[in-house]
């Protein structure tokens, strides 16, 4: 990204595809700029940011993790959570595009797998 405020078209694609998860929820973080926090009923399933490049911190089975650090160069880790069940994708590298966004929907279903049974009905209905 060239430092600017306008969206890459990786950005601006996954964007998309995260809000249009049933009951998703993204909020800019004020106090990280170029960060969007993407959360279901409140439990936080990915963190899109722009800086210092494009990329998104998605919720992952620890098993596929591995894999996945193992098949492509462009994940890893580079956050504060467990390294164990998140993994960080660099979107200009060598992760397709399909295999994005099939990892952002994992990331919410395991989220959604862990809410009450209270709050996946309210989610359905």
């Amino acid at each position: 990204m060239d430092g600017g405020d306008e969206d890459s078209e990786a950005i601006a694609t996954l964007r998309g595809h995260l809000a249009a998860m049933p009951g998703a929820a993204g909020t800019l973080l004020p106090s990280a700029r170029g960060v969007t926090l993407y959360k279901v009923m409140g439990k936080m399933f990915a963190i899109l940011f722009t800086r210092p490049s494009d990329g998104v911190i998605l919720k992952c089975d620890p098993y596929r993790a591995e894999m996945l650090r193992e098949q492509y160069k462009g994940v890893g880790h580079r956050s504060h959570l467990d390294p164990r069940h998140w993994i960080a994708i660099d979107l200009h590298a060598d992760v397709p595009v399909d295999e994005i966004e099939d990892l952002a929907r994992h990331s919410y279903d395991l989220v959604c797998a862990g809410l009450t049974r209270k709050q996946r009905a309210e989610l359905a209905g």
